[in-house]
C-alpha cells in the first residue's frame, strides 16, 4: 500500500498537497485540481463539496498507478475563488514543490471545472506532458500558446449546465493546432458534477493519466480521437 502525506506551506493563506505515495520510488505524478468559484477569498477546506468531488479520481488512479511509481496528489486551494487567476498560481507552487520533493518527474495535470481553466492555463510548465480538462470553465479568449507541445484531453458533459460545453468545444477547436494532439470528449447523459456516468468520467482520467506516464500504451480509442480532425476530434462521443 502506498502512504499519505500532506505538505501544508505555513503561511496563514496556503496551499496544500496531499499525496498518496506509490509503493517505490516516485517515477511520476498525477496533478489533481478542483473546482470553485469564479471570485472568492475564502479560505478552502479539504471537505468541500468540490474537493471531495475528486477524491474517487485520486483514489482510483493511486490504486491503478503506485505500482508504476506514480504518486497521486490532490492540490488545495489558498482561496475558493478564481479571482485573478490564485489556482493558476496554485498549481505552479505545487509543479515547484513536485519538482523539490521529486526532482524532475513528468507530471499529468488533471482539473475540474475552475481547476480545469487552471490546469490548461499552467500546461507549458517544463514538467507538464499532458492535462486533462473535466467540464472545465473556459471563458472566451483564453490563452493556449502553452499548450503548445503537449497532450491534451478535454470532456464535458452534455446535461452541464454549470459550465459551458459550447465554450470548451471552442476553446478544443482554436487549441487543436497548436497542442501536439488534441482531443475532446462529450459525456452522454451527464451534468457538472460528474455523478451520472461517473465510473466512465473516472475511467477516461485513467486512459490519459497511466499512458501520459509512461504506464502503459495509449488505448486504439484515444490514439483514434487525437487522428481526427479538429471538427471530429472536438466532438467525440463517450
Amino acid at each position: 500500500m502506498g502512504s499519505i502525506t500532506t505538505t501544508v506551506n505555513r503561511n496563514r493563506a496556503a496551499p496544500a498537497l496531499l499525496t498518496l505515495s506509490p509503493t517505490g520510488a516516485v517515477r511520476a505524478v498525477a496533478l489533481f485540481a478542483h473546482g470553485g468559484r469564479s471570485e472568492s477569498t475564502a479560505p478552502t477546506s479539504t471537505l468541500q463539496p468540490t474537493a471531495l468531488r475528486m477524491y474517487p479520481f485520486l483514489a482510483d488512479l493511486h490504486r491503478h498507478g503506485r505500482h508504476h511509481g506514480i504518486a497521486s496528489c490532490q492540490l488545495r486551494y489558498r482561496v475558493r475563488g478564481f479571482n485573478h487567476g490564485d489556482p493558476v498560481e496554485d498549481v505552479e507552487w505545487a509543479l515547484d514543490e513536485i519538482e523539490r520533493r521529486h526532482g524532475q518527474v513528468p507530471v499529468c495535470l488533471v482539473g475540474h471545472s475552475m481547476g480545469g481553466r487552471a490546469v490548461l492555463r499552467a500546461a507549458g510548465s517544463p514538467a507538464v506532458t499532458a492535462a486533462l480538462a473535466l467540464a472545465p470553465w473556459l471563458p472566451p479568449e483564453e490563452p493556449q500558446a502553452q499548450l503548445a507541445g503537449r497532450t491534451i484531453v478535454i470532456a464535458h458533459g452534455s446535461r452541464d449546465r454549470v459550465t459551458s460545453p459550447a465554450r470548451s468545444l471552442a476553446y478544443a477547436l482554436r487549441a487543436h493546432a497548436i497542442a501536439a494532439r488534441l482531443c475532446r470528449f462529450e459525456v452522454a447523459r451527464s451534468g457538472h458534477a460528474m455523478l451520472e456516468r461517473a465510473s466512465a468520467w473516472q475511467q477516461l482520467a485513467r486512459r490519459v493519466v497511466l499512458p501520459a506516464l509512461g504506464a502503459g500504451e495509449w488505448g486504439e480509442g484515444l490514439q483514434a480521437a487525437f487522428a481526427l480532425p479538429a471538427a471530429e476530434g472536438c466532438r467525440v462521443p463517450l
